[in-house]
């Protein structure tokens, strides 16, 4: 099962409880469903957990029943359908919208009056026209209607609860979208999901770490490349005095010292080298010493 269909599995556990709750969730579904028009209502759902819910949705809040459901034990998408004229009727009804003439949906806030209204509305119109991906891959949710005013109306309505989501058109639909992993964790806690956004923000925290070692480990590989190969002019360095020259012997005795430290361990650290000295020296003085070896010249 995605991520998108466990977030809406979670959703879909919430009690149907207060009326207006309900009414406000159906709204939700209705702007964000595949179609809302005079002629009829038809909502079409992959997730099983929505289509179980549905029914007892629209009965709650209505008091009605679809004239088409999925047949039972349907798999993929299951379509629920409304074309009794009464019963659009109710339903436009119930959001003070007029069924005849030309339509044009608006969000009619006075529906949506109470925080737990707005939240459960939001609710309705995820399950009904929103997807979220999985957090392991990238960051993103989005919302879809084909009702281009809703989508400004729901972005306002967003913003009210404190989200600031983005906006696109894709396929003739209005998106509206986040892609930031605190804000869709926020978005859904505030719909009822808190489930979902623990695993969000756990995806997130563990992809950080994960950057984390990496960027580590990187680093580390970049400084052992820059130890090896720091290592590997200074002994290249003492293999030109010993040919010029015909041993260290000719070297001051810190230098010598040094270079004796470096041929034996052809592979420490700066750090290391310094430690082992005897007796011990700064890293610092023992680079200044192993520069000036580096730079040696018969005629010094």
């Amino acid at each position: 099962m995605s991520f998108s269909s466990e977030a809406k599995k979670e959703l879909c556990r919430d009690r149907l409880e207060r009326r207006d709750d309900v009414e406000a969730e159906c709204y939700g579904v209705l702007l964000y469903c595949h179609s809302f028009s005079p002629r009829e209502i038809r909502i079409i759902t992959a997730s099983p957990d929505f289509a179980a819910r549905l029914p007892k949705l629209f009965k709650r809040a209505f008091s009605l029943s679809f004239d088409i459901l999925p047949p039972e034990n349907a798999a993929g998408k299951r379509s629920f359908v409304i074309t009794d004229a009464a019963k659009l009727k109710q339903i436009f009804d119930a959001y003070g919208q007029e069924i005849g003439g030309t339509l044009s949906h608006h969000v009619n806030f006075g529906v949506l009056e109470e925080e737990r209204c707005r939240a459960a509305f939001i609710r309705g119109a995820f399950l009904a026209g929103g997807s979220v991906t999985d957090p392991e891959k990238r960051y993103h949710l989005e919302l879809a209607t084909a009702h281009h005013s809703v989508s400004r109306e729901v972005n306002a309505l967003l913003l009210d609860m404190g989200f600031s989501p983005r906006e696109t058109q894709r396929a003739g639909n209005a998106l509206l979208y986040f892609k930031q992993a605190d804000i869709i964790a926020d978005f859904f806690t505030a719909i009822g999901a808190p489930n979902t956004a623990m695993g969000v923000m756990t995806a997130k925290v563990e992809k950080e770490m994960r950057n984390t070692v990496t960027r580590q480990i990187n680093c580390d590989s970049a400084n052992a490349d820059k130890t090896v190969a720091a290592a590997q002019e200074q002994l290249a360095a003492i293999r030109r005095i010993v040919k010029e020259f015909g041993s260290l012997d000719v070297l001051p005795e810190p230098l010598r010292d040094a270079a004796l430290l470096r041929v034996t361990n052809p592979e420490a650290s700066l750090a290391d080298l310094a430690q082992l000295s005897f007796p011990p020296v700064s890293k610092s003085c023992l680079s200044h010493r192993l520069k000036k070896l580096m730079n040696y010249h018969p005629e010094e």
